[in-house]
């Protein structure tokens, strides 16, 4: 059975939200979980195995400049949902991010004549998935 394309989901639809506030000015949302693995060479054994560690969560959000929201958070930590609601989905999917610190706050970033763009890269200590897509 071949893939329905209509129920690829489009960034389009993607939104982002900061302790509840729906941030209407970012249109880009990068979340990931690295894990660190132990190396472990046993005796008796030619493979080396893994035993895994503790977990490290980054992430980017980007978009346009419009007020001093992030300016004010500060290094204060946040909790950002990013959701995917494509209207040809299988529904919709939301992932909670848990005490986001940004790692730097941008001052200044502009040229005349241009929109100023704003972007805020971030850790986090957790994620929960509220809404998962299922076909």
């Amino acid at each position: 059975m071949s893939l329905d394309a209509s129920r690829v989901i489009l960034g389009t639809y993607g939104q982002v939200f900061i302790d509840g506030n729906w941030q209407t000015n970012f249109n880009h949302l990068e979340a990931k979980v690295e894990v660190q693995k132990k190396e472990l060479n046993l005796s008796g054994d030619s493979w080396v195995r893994h035993k895994l560690g503790a977990k490290k969560g980054t992430g980017t959000v980007s978009g346009f400049k419009v007020t001093s929201f992030m300016l004010e958070k500060g290094f204060n930590k946040f909790e950002i949902i990013s959701k995917l609601a494509d209207p040809e989905s299988y529904g919709f999917e939301r992932v909670r991010l848990v005490n986001v610190i940004p790692d730097r706050l941008q001052l200044a970033n502009w040229t005349a004549g241009e929109e100023v763009k704003e972007e805020v890269s971030f850790t986090f200590e957790g994620y929960e998935l509220l809404d998962p897509i299922r076909e």
